[in-house]
């Protein structure tokens, strides 16, 4: 084991920023002899019930084998907000902290056209009970929304 854990790995379910799929992503962090790993998806946990999936295989192989389990999973979300609040990174700790990120997750679904997600920081405070939260802040604050363009914050035209 190399001691690190990456925790804030993209899957193909962050569309146009995640590749890999759940279940490679836990095989190569397996591969690297990482840790641990953290799936946190742009807003949402669609990912994280395959990869768990894969660990479950993993522990099992190497409870075969007499050894401890492989590495860490740390199944959350990446939350981005549409209100200039950075990117928020939620793992839950229990079960209340998965209904409290399931619940905050649809508001965001609710308010928005299929496929996309539009939070708000007050979503997170009002369900912000049982998750560990790590505010990313070199990440843009884009603006979330159909049709909206991201910021080129490199450019002076801004």
């Amino acid at each position: 084991m190399t001691g690190y854990a990456e925790l804030v790995a993209a899957t193909h379910f962050s569309f146009l920023r995640g590749a890999s799929h759940p279940d490679d992503v836990i095989a190569r962090a397996y591969d690297l002899g990482l840790a641990g790993i953290g799936i946190a998806d742009r807003n949402t946990v669609a990912g994280v019930v395959r990869a768990q999936v894969t660990m479950r295989r993993l522990r099992a192989e190497a409870a075969e084998q007499g050894l401890p389990p492989p590495l860490k999973y740390v199944p959350g979300a990446r939350l981005v907000f549409a209100d200039g609040t950075p990117d928020i990174v939620a793992y839950p700790i229990n079960r209340r902290g998965w209904g409290q990120l399931t619940k905050l997750l649809t508001a965001g679904n609710l308010r928005a056209e299929k496929g996309d997600c539009i939070l708000k920081l007050t979503d997170l405070l009002a369900y912000h009970e049982e998750l560990l939260l790590i505010v990313l802040p070199g990440s843009p604050a884009v603006p979330q929304g159909p049709g909206r363009k991201p910021v080129d914050y490199a450019s002076d035209a801004v």
